[in-house]
Parts: C-alpha cells; structure tokens; sequence
C-alpha cells in the first residue's frame, strides 16, 4: 500500500499542470492567447477547443469566456486553423466539444 501511494504522489509531481497556450492573429492582425482545452479527432480532422488566456486572473472571473472552436487543416507540412464554415460540421463537432468539457467547465449555451 505504501509503495503505490508513493508511485502515485511521483506521478503525481511529474505530471505536466503548464496549460496549452497558442497565440492566434485575428483580421487586424492583433493578436490573442488562447488555451487550448480539447481536441476531438473525426473523420480523417482534428479539431481544437480554445478558451481565451487574460493577462490578469481575475479578468477570467468578470465574463464568461467563448468557447472557440477551429479545425486544424494542413498544408505543406504545416499545421494552421480555420474556421468550420459547414454548419452542420460545426454544430456536430459543437456538441461533441459540449458533452466532453461540461465535466470540467460551467458551460452555457
């Protein structure tokens, strides 16, 4: 019993908490952070579930945040996102981003 309460406090200590942070350049061209909360893989797509990342803690605490939602596309080996235009893709995809963050996350439609 000892032994695999250390092993559990080890992999516990090794454990990576850092949150998955990108930077993202809008239509102006300012830039914003965003964490990177899911990823779902369907059909031959990945798609990503980002949260925006505030300067100040408590900025988080003021608003609810928007779920954002993106595919990740590929091109000449490198990785970029888009926007789902298909409705329906982005409603499916949605949902499923829905039912899997709900645990972790007060989400409100």
């Amino acid at each position: 019993m000892e032994n695999r309460d250390a092993q559990q406090r080890e992999d516990l200590e090794n454990e990576d908490f850092t949150p998955d942070l990108i930077s993202l350049e809008d239509e102006d061209g300012v830039s914003h952070d965003f964490e990177i909360v899911g990823a779902i893989e369907e059909e031959e797509a990945t798609y990503v579930a980002l949260i925006p990342q505030y300067d100040e803690p408590e900025e988080s605490l003021d608003e609810p945040a928007d779920l954002v939602i993106l595919k990740v596309m590929e091109e000449d080996g490198e990785e970029f996102f888009e926007s789902i235009d298909d409705e329906m893709e982005f409603n499916r995809i949605s949902k499923k981003f829905m039912d899997t963050l709900s645990e972790e996350f007060d989400i409100v439609d």
